[in-house]
């Protein structure tokens, strides 16, 4: 099995350990070839996350803009006016 450290900031007690299992050749391979496992997988696992976070975020604006849509521009700038005019 191939133990790999994933880290996500400086402090060693917030890192975790995650394990997966690959066909031994494949591991072979990585080997031949000088891949590091645990840097590549940190990267694929960072970037899958940054692809999921954006594609929830285009959802959750295509699930707002009909209600956004219903609020004129003049309305926005009016209520920012009024509330520095407050301050």
């Amino acid at each position: 099995m191939l133990f790999l450290v994933l880290l996500f900031g400086g402090n060693l007690s917030r890192y975790t350990t995650v394990s997966t299992k690959i066909p031994q050749e494949l591991k072979e391979k990585m080997k031949e070839l000088k891949i590091k496992p645990s840097k590549l997988l940190r990267k694929a696992i960072e970037d899958e996350i940054r692809r999921r976070e954006a594609e929830r975020l285009k959802e959750e604006i295509e699930r707002l803009k009909s209600i956004l849509d219903k609020v004129s521009i003049e309305h926005v700038v009016k209520s920012i006016r009024e509330d520095r005019a407050r301050k």
